[in-house]
């Protein structure tokens, strides 16, 4: 075949394949808002589309007076998946109904943190609005990398919808939004929200406040000790310790000593123990031999970043008669940070634990901001397990310095690929930070 016959089939076969989407494109404009719709779901779900023109073209739809043919455009911009949505998306939450607002809001989450919207509840506005609505009775766990770089317009659609929105449940939503994405921006509409007279709109506003980790909102919170409403006052109580809100400790204190509630003594004590110099070394070494295993764990951890190096012999002893692997990990924290370091092999080996690994890498991560024990983090780690390098590479991420570099670059040619990704996200949102 010729060169000049090549080309002609080429030709043909491309103007072929453009014929059916240059008629989905007429059909996003069709009287029949139904044809609108089937239009804007075949141009979404096809991968040969042109998102630089597709995107505009759906955000045409924004203003359309059908409700059906809108909500459809906004879940055909969040199927595309591309930057050249994020414009049209971001119109879309000043939409009138709430349901709609709160969508885009997802849409604009999901392409920064991907999978988060679940389009297996969003086919019908009913179920998406029961859904979102249920969605509040739990903490979401989600947040973006630190290495993530959120568009500030973005933040700027959302963030007004934090006390503007058009229900409290798109209020909460929003708030929940401006916590995933870590934005910093939107904590005085955050903090804004703590007055609300709604308890799921404050707890998704003091969980927001937590993850964006800006401590000098934390006496913000404070009043909130005192709610009435449990939910409320357990979410307070955590992000106090989370973000050592000194200002917390006294009203802490006084819930530990005085409330009846077991649950929230516990939360109170943990919170405490995360505040330093809070004064209460006796407080805590009263529970240091409690029934309860957590409170043990709590009442050494406050020894730990509160006691002297004279606390040591007493944590060595309770740590060789403890049978609380929890509370091991806790005295074995605080025998480090009171300066013995043969207790920080304990912690890195609780990272091979599935069940305990998630309290003994906080522990690392706050002890490895010495730099002793950074030392023996990084040279450990080439001779660490699996699970070992996956944690410790995190443990780098949040506390290693410019020397941690050569150490997480040398992770990333591990044979497992699990270790070799963790030891990339690590690196980018180490370098990030520094």
């Amino acid at each position: 075949m010729s060169n000049l016959a090549r080309s002609l089939t080429r030709l043909i076969l491309v103007s072929l394949l453009t014929i059916p989407l240059v008629a989905q494109y007429e059909d996003l404009k069709d009287p029949n808002p139904k044809r609108r719709i089937k239009a804007v779901k075949e141009i979404s779900e096809n991968n040969r589309v042109d998102p630089t023109s597709a995107a505009p073209a759906l955000g045409e739809l924004l203003s359309d007076p059908e409700f059906d043919v809108r909500r459809a455009a906004i879940v055909g911009l969040i199927k595309m998946g591309s930057q050249h949505s994020l414009p049209p998306l971001q119109r879309a939450t000043e939409e009138n109904s709430s349901d709609l607002q709160s969508l885009a809001v997802d849409g604009l989450v999901n392409f920064y943190y991907p999978n988060y919207v679940n389009f297996g509840w969003i086919n019908s506005v009913s179920s998406f609005g029961k859904n979102l609505k249920s969605r509040f009775s739990a903490p979401a766990p989600q947040i973006v990398d630190i290495h993530v770089e959120v568009s500030p317009d973005v933040i700027s659609a959302i963030a007004p919808l934090i006390g503007g929105g058009g229900s409290m449940e798109s209020r909460a939503n929003a708030a929940r939004a401006a916590g995933i994405l870590r934005a910093r921006a939107a904590t005085p509409q955050l903090v804004d929200g703590l007055k609300s007279k709604d308890s799921m709109v404050i707890l998704e506003c003091v969980r927001s406040i937590e993850k964006i980790g800006d401590t000098s909102v934390g006496p913000d919170i404070v009043f909130l000790l005192r709610d009435m409403d449990p939910d409320v006052q357990r979410a307070v109580v955590e992000t106090s310790g989370q973000l050592r809100v000194k200002e917390a400790a006294p009203e802490l204190t006084q819930i530990i000593r005085k409330t009846d509630k077991k649950g929230i003594r516990r939360q109170a004590l943990i919170a405490l123990a995360k505040i330093p110099d809070n004064g209460q070394g006796n407080l805590f070494k009263s529970y240091l031999r409690d029934k309860d295993k957590q409170m043990r764990a709590a009442a050494a951890e406050g020894i730990a970043r509160g006691g002297t190096a004279e606390d040591l012999p007493l944590v060595q002893d309770l740590f060789t008669t403890e049978k609380s692997e929890s509370a091991r990990l806790s005295l074995a924290f605080a025998a480090v940070s009171l300066g013995e370091m043969s207790r920080l092999s304990y912690l890195i080996d609780g990272l091979n634990s599935t069940v305990h690994r998630m309290e003994a890498r906080p522990f690392l991560v706050e002890l490895t901001r010495k730099p002793e024990v950074l030392t023996m983090i990084q040279e450990r780690l080439p001779h660490s397990s699996k699970d070992q390098k996956i944690h410790m590479a995190y443990v780098l991420s949040i506390s290693g310095t410019s020397d941690s570099i050569p150490f997480l670059e040398d992770l990333q040619k591990d044979s497992d690929t699990r270790v070799s990704q963790a030891a990339t996200t690590a690196l980018q949102n180490l370098q990030v930070r520094l």
